[in-house]
């Protein structure tokens, strides 16, 4: 990672998330889900196969968006974030529905939306079941989207969720920063710089171009994921690598992570962040992991754009050892 500049150093829950308090407050509103939930989705006993329901939004990117007026990539985010939970979980995405709040109608940027709704849709293979747009002025500034991908999957196609120690690890590259930590990500870069401005590293895109990448859909992994038995994979999404310990009380050794993309490095100077902070709140590089045994995890990254990044060692507390960093 870049070195750090001489500023205040900057963290989520100084930039205004605080990340334990958030779980916290989600188990205060769902409580207890039963026997079938799932680290990902929630998992409806249907019979022969399971219907799956996973919900989530963009966050603070779409302040991005706003910003600069560019709408354009956010539904693809919206319903990345949802297929790819399904995916992690074993699911097979089948429909998605949106819920998009705005303080006044807005028909440009619904537009802008629901091309990319469509665009992520065709991708994922998804079918698009309609949604609802709320004018809520004296509820809501600006606007905000969120909403709800359904799946289904027999039972024994269903990932256990648990690694094993000996198992490695499998590791796929993100796109960029996805669709979380941008409440840090923008307090960071927007200390010295407007969105507008050149992004250093490729002077021929802004600053909101590279935040606005968009999420990867890793639904096209999930024949590869059932063909070599998973033990159980991790969307890296809130709580970065963190995410692993999901997995089980392992200690998960990455040696061969994929690298940061420049945008993770511009962040971290901008805001001078540590990098504790940067990988227990970003991707940083690898988007999407999964658990196999050795000789399974070999074929599987070598059938895909995956690769072995690290291996699952026994230990009596979830842990993460990533580029010098104990994560717990």
């Amino acid at each position: 990672m870049s070195e750090e500049s001489d500023s205040e150093e900057l963290t989520y829950a100084e930039a205004g998330v605080d990340i334990d308090a958030s779980e916290a407050a989600t188990t205060a509103l769902i409580g207890a889900t039963g026997e079938f939930e799932g680290d990902y989705a929630g998992l409806v006993d249907i019979g022969e196969q399971y219907l799956a329901l996973a919900t989530d939004g963009v966050g603070t990117k779409l302040l991005v968006a706003e910003a600069i007026g560019d709408y354009s990539t956010i539904g693809i985010d919206c319903l990345a974030m949802n297929v790819n939970d399904l995916v992690a979980q074993g699911v097979e995405p089948v429909a998605f529905v949106d819920y998009l709040a705005v303080e006044e109608p807005d028909d440009g940027m619904a537009e802008a939306i629901g091309e990319g709704l469509r665009v992520g849709a065709r991708e994922a293979g998804v079918a698009l079941v309609g949604g609802e747009t709320a004018v809520l002025p004296e509820v809501i500034q600006g606007f905000d989207i969120a909403g709800a991908c359904a799946g289904l999957a027999a039972k024994d196609a269903v990932f256990p969720g648990e690694a094993e120690p000996g198992d490695a690890v499998v590791g796929w590259p993100s796109s960029g920063v996805h669709s979380n930590g941008l409440t840090l990500a923008r307090e960071a870069v927007t200390r010295d710089h407007e969105y507008t401005d050149p992004f250093p590293p490729e002077p021929d895109r802004s600053i909101a171009e590279e935040l606005l990448e968009p999420t990867r859909l890793y639904t096209d992994l999930l024949g590869a994921l059932r063909e070599y038995g998973v033990n159980g994979a991790a969307h890296v999404t809130g709580g970065g690598w963190t995410n692993l310990t999901r997995l089980g009380d392992h200690r998960y050794e990455i040696t061969d992570p994929f690298d940061p993309q420049p945008v993770f490095e511009f962040i971290q100077a901008e805001g001078s962040v540590s990098d504790e902070e940067m990988h227990r709140i970003f991707n940083m590089g690898t988007g999407f992991v999964a658990v196999t045994d050795e000789p399974a995890a070999r074929n599987l990254a070598a059938e895909t754009d995956g690769r072995v990044i690290g291996r699952v060692a026994e230990n009596d507390h979830g842990s993460v050892d990533i580029r010098g960093l104990t994560l717990e």
